[in-house]
């Protein structure tokens, strides 16, 4: 069964850094193009980042590029998202993404706040 389970989110000043990791099981992680994104209140989910399975290619938002850094760790199981220069508008629960096998895999999220 898959599993993923996202932490690291806390409140923040703005211009500030945090660091997210997402800890999966459940899939022979290092095939898998691994995703983040984010979600506010009353809007869609949006895509923040990704990574590709062993190649470590990555994507980004617009909203996001050169602020946010995407990295895995294929021994660990883990993907992460780092964070810097973090705005109010960041403010949003996190969430861990992964398909496999046609479906669609997410963690419970992590909050992220940002405010002073």
């Amino acid at each position: 069964q898959v599993h993923l389970a996202e932490s690291g989110g806390d409140l923040v000043q703005p211009g500030g850094s945090l660091r997210l990791s997402c800890a999966a099981s459940g899939i022979n992680f290092r095939l898998y193009t691994m995703d983040w994104y984010r979600q506010v209140p009353g809007k869609q989910r949006e895509l923040v980042a990704s990574i590709g399975s062993n190649s470590g290619s990555t994507n980004f938002a617009d909203f996001v590029k050169g602020r946010f850094t995407i990295s895995r760790n294929n021994v660990w199981n883990r993907v992460y998202l780092q964070m810097n220069n973090l705005e109010p508008e960041d403010t949003a629960v996190y969430y861990c993404h992964t398909q496999h096998r046609a479906n669609d895999y997410w963690g419970r999220g992590t909050q992220v706040t940002v405010s002073s």
